[in-house]
């Protein structure tokens, strides 16, 4: 990923405790977390607790994201200006885990963290990227407790009907209070 990524695109840039991909990929817990001084980024963007926080990650495709993160994420940001939800500023993580955006959330206060995320390449492309959206998002949540999108690529679901899709999503969320296994047994989706 280009250092310049963020500041072109106005994202808050940041890192996991990771120092390297390798260390990224062989310490899944270091891109979980952060150190005091990306903490204290963090922190130093929120004046109060953003009712979404939309982040960004590298995770194991930049590749992913530089294709998809910016159409998917206009779109979602769109759609919920759409329907009166605010956002806070856009974080964008290096050396990123699903799980940064627990750590986000215990920073930040948010009601609800939606990470797009750089999957796996796979056989078909290495520019599928997810969305992972966590109502009350905080360090510990369950895997369990997250709604996923995925395959979100040109040969899969497109960047911009997928942020609409999740815009979607994130106002069913918001209303019904819960997030991932709950709220397929709230039969909200």
């Amino acid at each position: 990923m280009e250092e310049d990524f963020p500041k072109r695109h106005d994202l808050l840039p940041v890192k996991t405790r990771c120092e390297s991909k390798d260390e990224y990929l062989t310490r899944p817990d270091l891109g979980r977390c952060f150190d005091e001084h990306n903490a204290k980024t963090i922190k130093g963007v929120i004046d109060t607790p953003p009712r979404v926080q939309l982040v960004i990650g590298d995770g194991l495709s930049a590749a992913a994201i530089k294709a998809n993160a910016m159409d998917c994420m206009a779109a979602i940001r769109d759609g919920l200006k759409l329907k009166g939800i605010e956002t806070g500023k856009a974080i964008f993580v290096k050396y990123c885990r699903v799980g940064a955006g627990d750590a986000i959330g215990d920073l930040t206060g948010c009601e609800l963290v939606c990470m797009l995320v750089g999957e796996r390449p796979g056989l078909v492309t290495d520019k599928s990227m997810s969305a992972y959206i966590t109502y009350r998002p905080r360090t510990g949540v369950l895997e369990s407790a997250r709604t996923v999108v995925s395959n979100i690529h040109a040969q899969g679901t497109p960047a911009v009907e997928a942020g609409a899709h999740v815009a979607e999503l994130i106002e069913k969320i918001l209303k019904k209070k819960v997030s991932g296994v709950g709220l397929h047994l709230e039969g909200a989706v």
